[in-house]
């Protein structure tokens, strides 16, 4: 498979950012099926915070293991497991379109088709080891924000267009219908789950964090390595989430599509 370089890197920002997702804010489309003693395989886990959630609800009957492509992040998602003490919960190193070997009750990405240049191979791959497939990703283009300043109206279609740089697709959550159909699945489910900022809390977490990221993180890398926007313009993107942040009236909310797909 093509490789799939990864739009939004491991820079602590983004790690960070990454560490605060949860069953409940991330997936909670999938908390109705998830049953003590199930089996399930986290596709790009991360630093593990949505992967030790689900082994918290699956109880020490169950078991769940995390790949990653970054052996970085997997010891990250390692060590969060050992200090939250979830035993029943292992990380990997491994790829996204050859997944380890058995039989799970549930496969689950939470953001990740988005970043691989062959989705429904991807998807094909976890139907055969996978009963229900389970996937949710963004849709950026669809991103409300209030105010919607010419540099963060810019930030959006930065996002979209790095990703399609990358070889990805930023609006593929819009899609996973359709690919997950082409992969194969003969029953999906689908609908939409929405993050929304907008508390003083929120818009620090959300603008903070795409202020250090605009300029440090493989965002800036790869704007800058694909020509998309320069040092000079990335500063003010960054400024322009200070002043959204410190905005008592800043309101964003992100669309992100899900699927439950089954044979």
């Amino acid at each position: 498979m093509p490789p799939a370089t990864y739009t939004h890197g491991h820079h602590a920002s983004v790690v960070g950012a990454h560490a605060a997702r949860t069953v409940e804010n991330s997936a909670a489309y999938l908390a109705p099926i998830l049953e003590p003693g199930m089996r399930i395989l986290d596709v790009g886990c991360g630093p593990g915070s949505i992967t030790i959630d689900l082994a918290r609800r699956v109880g020490d009957a169950g078991h769940v293991v995390g790949i990653d492509a970054s052996a970085e992040v997997v010891e990250h998602a390692r060590r969060a497991a050992a200090d939250a003490g979830v035993g029943n919960v292992e990380f990997l190193v491994g790829d996204a379109y050859a997944p380890p070997g058995g039989e799970f009750e549930i496969v689950h990405a939470h953001q990740v088709l988005q970043h691989l240049g062959e989705p429904v191979s991807a998807l094909a791959a976890w139907r055969r080891v996978g009963r229900v497939v389970a996937a949710r990703d963004v849709i950026y283009s669809s991103t409300a924000m209030h105010p919607l300043t010419p540099e963060l109206a810019r930030w959006r279609e930065l996002v979209v267009s790095l990703q399609a740089a990358n070889g990805g697709d930023g609006d593929a959550g819009a899609k996973l219908k359709a690919w997950a159909r082409e992969a194969g699945f003969s029953s999906i489910e689908t609908d939409v789950e929405t993050w929304c900022f907008e508390s003083a809390r929120g818009r620090e977490f959300w603008g903070g964090q795409w202020a250090e990221r605009a300029v440090h993180s493989a965002f800036a890398d790869g704007t800058e390595r694909f020509g998309l926007a320069d040092a000079a313009e990335r500063e003010r993107i960054a400024d322009a989430w200070r002043a959204w942040t410190a905005d008592d009236d800043g309101w964003m909310a992100m669309l992100h599509g899900w699927i439950i797909a089954r044979d």
